[in-house]
């Protein structure tokens, strides 16, 4: 038996083949593109997030594919007049706009629809660019500003109407052509937070142990020589809420608009999904992750060590023959798919081989109250 994808194969090739071209207005439309090569899990999102059927997701990328050719196409014929081009909804149609209605025979004749506007493209980019550099104050007060083509003006979104009007008036722009508006939207970064990922404390590189929450707060477990509480991260944005080293060597950095993934760095770019944080027994395998020699393994040799570093003790360390050398410090140590805990020290390297040292992450969690992300 054929599978559901190769069954509908047949159907999806004709649905491409009669997808209605971009406008019906053109004297002779180009011919239709042929399907478009997407992978299988593209389509499959597409249908699960647009509400679409297989054949109509191959329909909609054939007419995108052909409709990018020729906005590119018109984007360099129309020169200055240019104003910007949008699909419908059901990306069927092309529409092209144009500050010169002597253009939009050149525009129908490559199966758009043309829409005369006041303004071209790059006044509206030049719009964009005086509000890109309005005082700081202004701009923070601000949620977005965007170029929208379908209204032929730059829109200003913020808390409130005033504090949009505010940032037009501070950049000294055109009103009219401007719209104002309030949002509800409060835009931030997004940055998967992934066991054994690099993050960085000023010009020094750590790396993330395990993904946590602390009630609504996401956040990761990390190494307590790699930064004091206080201490500010990027990649991911965040801040070190509790560190204590030496004696241990742990902490926890809360960053908030970023999100905790139950997964650690494996090998050759594949994520391990974290299931919990049962401890493993010595002689285990164990593998850990960090941000400058990958993914390494070995067995567990003992638990409860305690090493004396150049700064200070540190106490009730697990042992193992894995490697890691300076930037992995934080990484993750999983056994199987259980959280073992956070590299600490150690020594040799992943050249000539080495001991390594990890901070049980069940401790790290009771201490600060913290809930491992598993998956």
């Amino acid at each position: 038996m054929l599978s559901k994808r190769s069954a509908v194969a047949g159907a999806v090739i004709l649905a491409a083949c009669l997808a209605t071209p971009l406008s019906p207005a053109a004297a002779d439309p180009a011919p239709q593109a042929a399907a478009p090569t997407a992978p299988p899990q593209v389509i499959d999102a597409l249908e699960r997030d647009l509400g679409l059927s297989e054949a109509q997701v191959v329909t909609r990328l054939s007419n995108e594919e052909r409709a990018a050719a020729v906005e590119s196409n018109l984007t360099t014929s129309l020169g200055a007049s240019f104003g910007g081009a949008w699909l419908n909804d059901d990306a069927s149609k092309l529409l092209v706009a144009t500050t010169d209605p002597g253009t939009t025979a050149t525009i129908e004749s490559q199966g758009a629809q043309p829409v005369v506007v006041p303004r071209s493209m790059a006044q509206l980019n030049s719009v964009m660019q005086q509000l890109d550099q309005a005082p700081k104050q202004a701009r923070a007060a601000a949620a977005l500003w965007y170029v929208d083509v379908k209204s032929n003006t730059v829109a200003v979104q913020a808390p409130t109407v005033e504090a949009a009007e505010a940032l037009a008036t501070a950049a000294g722009v055109d009103k009219s052509a401007v719209t104002v508006s309030a949002t509800a939207e409060r835009p931030m970064t997004f940055i998967d937070i992934v066991g054994g990922a690099p993050y960085y404390i000023g010009s020094s590189r750590c790396s993330v142990g395990f993904s946590i929450t602390r009630g609504s707060t996401p956040g990761f477990v990390t190494a307590g020589h790699c930064g004091r509480a206080g201490s500010r991260t990027t990649n991911p944005t965040g801040t070190f809420q509790g560190s204590s080293f030496p004696g241990n060597d742990y902490a926890w950095v809360a960053a908030p608009g970023n999100t905790a993934q139950p997964w650690v760095r494996g090998s050759g770019g594949s994520t391990v999904i974290v299931r919990g944080s049962t401890q493993a027994g010595v002689g285990s395998s164990i593998c850990r992750s960090g941000s400058t020699t990958g993914w390494r393994c070995g067995l567990i040799q003992q638990h409860n060590a305690s090493v004396t570093y150049p700064q200070g003790t540190v106490s009730g360390l697990t042992r193992t023959s894995a490697c890691a050398e300076p930037g992995d410090s934080g990484g993750s140590f999983i056994s199987g798919n259980q959280a073992q805990g956070v590299t600490s020290g150690g020594s040799g390297n992943c050249s000539v081989g080495g001991t390594t040292y990890h901070q049980p992450v069940n401790e790290i969690l009771s201490v600060y109250g913290l809930a491992l992300r598993t998956g």
